[in-house]
């Protein structure tokens, strides 16, 4: 009877834990869900698929601009950085861009290497979306960087010679100036970091003016200055072969770019709504801006002026995007298109280098002038801590972070192609660069009457 009763004790302290403990777990998985929401997380994942779109729309952009021979290589390049960054940036460019800071900031430690320590579900410091997703977010921004810099090469540059520049530079230049500005690294508003002691604030960098655009745009300056023009330039016209394809790749990256600003707050409340409403703003104030300045100096406006105007708009208010006003988005795109237009007529002629596709033009020049307004327009407000407002602190937070950033990238980016072409020459020979770049390095071509 006793033994009877011992067994009835087990089997109900048994049926306890078999009942009892899944119960527990879900409640305790519930609780570790319930600072995650969903709303904010489904508008990341959303914004998150709408930048990758706009890696085809910039393959469109970029392929009607080249000339026939060239347009599969061309949109290649774009293509091809979805594959290779997504990879790089889940082994080793996510923990560099977003680990602890690492020596004085300068670089995220290998705590999230290969994704390790990233959790599946729990939210991502700061934010009610899941780790996961921001890792997800910010890949699609890291494949655009380096997918810009291709157009100013265009035409001229063999596909190995791309793919280990390509792969170099994420790792070596874009992951630790995404570290510095939001890595909480050493332009960061971060306790300790170098801008914050040196100028009194942070740089503001909502969605990567910074980052993004003026760390791409030097870069490809500096790399076609170094591989030389192409054959004929400026003395023969090289002209587009498909504008159609360009304006369908320009609507496409405005489309795509609401992600791209809508969603670097990580959140799908105001902030998202100021970001949103300021990129469509900013956008058509310089497309008109750019169609105004053409038709008073050239007597027409065309059809790829508008879609380089609204380009420059679209970059110009990234870095402002979730700090300005609808009104003073509207006045940033208006200054940033006579700016580029002017850079792009004048000074370019001037200096005679041949950027292809104006990648510094229009991304380094305005994104830029964005970072600088960013410091006169921006509403005041906190980071972290630290309470920013417009005026000549932020300015000057602003431009050191734009020369820091710009400095970095030129030197980072003259190492790294100076080493490429010591191992994989650069450039095409002169027969293949007249042959077309669809046939010598990927035995296609475009267009089956070329």
């Amino acid at each position: 009877m006793k033994r009877t009763g011992k067994l009835l004790l087990i089997s109900a302290f048994t049926g306890f834990l078999v009942l009892v403990l899944p119960l527990s777990t879900a409640l305790a998985e519930e609780k570790s869900q319930a600072s995650i929401d969903k709303g904010a997380t489904a508008w990341m994942l959303a914004s998150s698929a709408l930048i990758l779109l706009m890696i085809p729309g910039l393959a469109l952009f970029y392929g009607g601009r080249v000339r026939a021979k060239n347009v599969l290589g061309t949109m290649m390049q774009s293509f091809f950085c979805m594959a290779l960054v997504s990879v790089q940036w889940v082994l080793v460019g996510y923990t560099l861009a977003f680990g602890e800071p690492c020596c004085g900031g300068l670089f995220g430690g290998l705590k999230y290497a290969f994704l390790g320590d990233v959790p599946v579900d729990s939210p991502f410091p700061g934010t009610s979306i899941p780790h996961l997703v921001q890792v997800t977010y910010q890949m699609m921004l890291a494949i655009l960087a380096p997918a810009l810099i291709t157009g100013a090469f265009a035409e001229r540059v063999r596909f190995g010679a791309f793919v280990l520049f390509t792969l170099l530079w994420t790792t070596l230049v874009y992951d630790p100036i995404a570290h510095w500005v939001w890595g909480n690294g050493m332009l960061s508003f971060a306790d300790g970091s170098w801008l914050k002691n040196a100028a009194g604030a942070g740089v503001l960098d909502f969605a990567g003016g910074t980052v993004v655009h003026v760390s791409s745009g030097v870069s490809a300056l500096v790399f076609v200055l170094l591989i030389g023009k192409r054959r004929g330039y400026p003395a023969e016209p090289i002209l587009p072969h498909n504008l159609v394809l360009t304006v369908l790749g320009a609507g496409i990256l405005w489309f795509g770019w609401f992600g791209f600003n809508g969603g670097s707050g990580l959140d799908s409340g105001g902030l998202a709504g100021r970001a949103f409403t300021a990129t469509q703003v900013c956008a058509a104030s310089a497309a008109l801006s750019w169609a105004v300045v053409e038709w008073m100096h050239r007597g027409t406006a065309s059809v790829l002026g508008v879609a380089k105007g609204l380009l420059t708009g679209l970059v110009c208010i990234t870095p402002a995007s979730g700090y300005v006003t609808p009104m003073s988005a509207l006045v940033m795109g208006i200054i940033v298109a006579p700016v580029c237009y002017l850079f792009l007529g004048r000074v370019k002629a001037r200096f005679g280098y041949d950027d292809s596709l104006d990648v510094f033009g229009v991304h380094g020049v305005a994104g830029t002038v964005g970072a600088l307004l960013t410091g006169i327009f921006c509403i005041a407000g906190t980071a972290g801590s630290v309470r920013y407002e417009a005026g000549l602190k932020q300015f000057t937070a602003q431009a050191i972070a734009v020369l820091v950033v710009t400095v970095y990238s030129a030197i980072g980016t003259g190492i790294l192609v100076k080493v490429v072409d010591t191992i994989v020459r650069i450039r095409v020979s002169d027969d293949e660069e007249l042959t077309g770049l669809d046939v010598t390095q990927h035995g296609e071509r475009g267009y089956n009457s070329q």
